[in-house]
């Protein structure tokens, strides 16, 4: 599965160049017993399969070349080993802040793709260090948040992009949504571009694209707007969007 996006476009270039490293390990490999089973009816009864245990925590201390004591994982973080993060549709949401956060200090990451109904509760409470969820719905398995989150972390890994500044202008970087874009023809099908975008100022360009992306946040996502980085220049305009229209002259002629 995770083959066709991590061998093409940025994360490929990535690996290539030695910015990031990706290693895919196979639960079953660490099943025990002939038939190598990595899943299993839930106690108590319950629809669905739960994943088992014993592959999950045999595949991280083959990994890290480590045994896991009885109180779990965590207790061995103080002797710096990664963390372990399990995609699970309970977990935190993945937001731009909490992307940077993962990559500025960490060198390495586990990510454990729950499957089927969920995994046995052992590896949330023993194993895994952090949780997190990509959105609030459910999807068959773990390795699309997966990957969703290795090309979110790519991105933010310096040298990858070429251009240093370009993540700090994606949508969420500064809790704001991007301002539109253009590109050539300046006319297509008879829609124009905005006149500022031709003029050569690039001081009013930069102003313009600022109070897009606030209008374009306001509109969409004005969710966002509470914790938005934003200057007195910012709030005074998006003070002038929420005002109400003038009234009309209800005064007529007769």
């Amino acid at each position: 599965m995770f083959n066709g996006v991590f061998d093409a476009t940025i994360i490929k270039r990535a690996c290539d160049k030695g910015y990031v490293e990706i290693v895919l390990h196979n639960i079953r490999d660490y099943a025990p017993g002939k038939h190598r089973v990595t899943d299993d009816t839930p106690y108590g009864g319950g629809g669905g399969m739960i994943m088992k245990p014993e592959p999950i925590f045999n595949a991280v201390e083959a990994i890290l070349n480590i045994d896991i004591p009885n109180e779990g994982y965590q207790s061995l973080r103080s002797q710096g080993y990664p963390p372990i993060i399990l995609l699970t549709p309970q977990g935190r949401l993945l937001k731009q802040p909490l992307a940077q956060k993962l990559v500025a200090p960490h060198e390495r990451l586990l990510l454990i793709c729950g499957r089927y109904e969920g995994v046995d509760e052992r590896v949330r409470r023993y194993l895994a260090t952090d949780e997190i969820s990509i959105g609030d719905y459910v999807l068959s398995g773990g390795e699309i948040a997966a990957m969703a989150l290795v090309d979110a972390l790519t991105r933010l890994i310096p040298g990858v992009l070429g251009d240093e500044a370009a993540t700090a202008k994606d949508s969420h970087s500064g809790g704001l949504l991007e301002h539109p874009h253009y590109t050539r023809p300046a006319e297509y099908r008879g829609h124009g571009i905005p006149d500022i975008l031709l003029s050569g100022h690039h001081a009013k360009q930069e102003i313009w694209r600022r109070r897009q992306s606030l209008a374009r946040t306001l509109a969409r996502r004005p969710d966002l707007l509470e914790q938005a980085e934003l200057n007195e220049e910012d709030r005074a305009y998006l003070e002038s969007l929420n005002q109400p229209p003038p009234e009309e002259d209800n005064h007529s002629n007769h």
